[in-house]
């Protein structure tokens, strides 16, 4: 049984969950609260499995209440949140904050529940799972220091033993057919990790052939600024992302990566030429390939791969062809996005990390390429940024 505090301002949207997940023969509402204030009571109170959370609530608006609960008693969190640009901020703090996942308010308003009640439910699910083990709360970071203007010619040195932001634990997750991942979160606040520098010596000597492909899903965002906080500022090549994120929220999430980054990040547009040193964020809506032998972004809106655009399988496809100069990584995500096209990778002899299970908030993505033998490497979250650094260092 899934036990849930709602937290809404609103009377009506708090009826309106608690009538549709009292329905559902796998939850239990427990609580609920009309402020920030009382979510964050609720939750010490009654150490839900679950808490879903409006952003905007009197008293304590439901970031500030988030930031709590992730520092004293983390407890997966899905937030409701409206698709204005100052929304889609919001949104990406949370996922930044903890939060594993989002609904996004349709105009401004969720009142027709009806239309999302499946993505609702199934979010809830998936972050109810993520509950797991949460280790102990963490203390609130220190001011981010700014990135440096020019890069350093300095010795490699690996990425911090542990991760920032609260850790989460879940259980595997089973594939499901016709679900859409749903949209992830970067960790806390945070200052830049010391980036695994690659040495003066490979960086001035890299041929600029080699291309960093990326997947990831629920838990994302989160876990990416955790990779990307990792890499230096001199990585002798272009990564590519894809995140399962709508539209709206992933411009939010490149300026927040770019933010706590020393490498630069940026929401990828059409026949944006790659660049080493940066970092190219799939736009929601938009299917991400390469072209003109890596050198080139081009962006479509072909069908989507079951319900997914954009979807790593067609980004790691259109790579596939770089053979050895390919490094691609899978991070935490539900269902198996990505294992088709780290296929085709492996097979032209490209190189694979996956996360491992340790670290992933989902272990759906990861675990359907591991299961298939195909990762070079697995390695928990915070060791990924300096795999990669390694990997495309050779």
């Amino acid at each position: 049984m899934i036990r849930v505090v709602i937290a809404d301002d609103s009377a009506f949207m708090r009826m309106v969950l608690s009538d549709m997940f009292k329905k559902q023969s796998d939850f239990e509402v427990v609580g609920v609260a009309k402020n920030g204030k009382e979510a964050v009571e609720k939750v010490k109170e009654l150490s839900p499995d679950l808490v879903t959370m409006d952003v905007n609530m009197p008293v304590m608006d439901g970031l500030q209440a988030l930031e709590v609960i992730m520092k004293d008693c983390p407890t997966p969190v899905v937030m409701f949140s409206s698709l204005t640009q100052d929304g889609a901020k919001a949104t990406i703090k949370a996922l930044s904050l903890g939060a594993v996942d989002f609904v996004s308010k349709m105009g401004g308003s969720i009142s027709k529940v009806d239309t999302v009640e499946d993505e609702i439910l199934t979010k809830a699910r998936t972050a109810a799972y993520a509950k797991g083990v949460l280790r102990r709360g963490v203390a609130s970071s220190p001011p981010r220091e700014p990135k440096p203007a020019t890069a350093p010619e300095t010795t490699a040195s690996p990425p911090p033993a542990s991760p920032s932001g609260p850790t989460m634990r879940r259980i595997s997750l089973p594939t499901r057919k016709g679900y859409t991942p749903p949209p992830s979160p970067p960790p806390l606040t945070l200052r830049p990790k010391p980036a695994a520098s690659i040495p003066a010596a490979s960086a001035k000597g890299g041929t600029g052939r080699k291309l960093v492909v990326l997947g990831c899903s629920t838990g994302g965002p989160k876990a990416l600024q955790t990779v990307v906080a990792g890499l230096p500022r001199n990585l002798p090549c272009g990564v590519l992302i894809v995140q399962h994120m709508p539209p709206g929220f992933t411009k939010s999430l490149a300026e927040r990566l770019n933010e706590i980054s020393q490498i630069s990040v940026k929401e990828a547009e059409n026949h944006d030429m790659i660049k080493a040193g940066q970092v190219y964020i799939a736009p929601g809506n938009y299917h991400m390939t390469v072209s003109g032998g890596g050198r080139e972004i081009l962006l479509n809106q072909d069908p989507p791969i079951g319900t997914l655009r954009p979807a790593a399988d067609v980004l790691f496809k259109s790579a596939a062809p770089l053979g050895r100069d390919i490094v691609s990584v899978i991070l935490t995500g539900m269902g198996s996005d990505g294992a088709i096209g780290m296929t085709e990778i492996k097979k032209t002899g490209g190189y694979v990390i996956a996360e491992s299970e340790e670290t992933a908030i989902v272990y759906g993505m990861p675990k359907a390429v591991v299961d298939l033998g195909l990762a070079d490497e697995i390695k928990p979250l915070q060791a990924i940024a300096g795999a990669i650094v390694s990997a495309v260092s050779h």
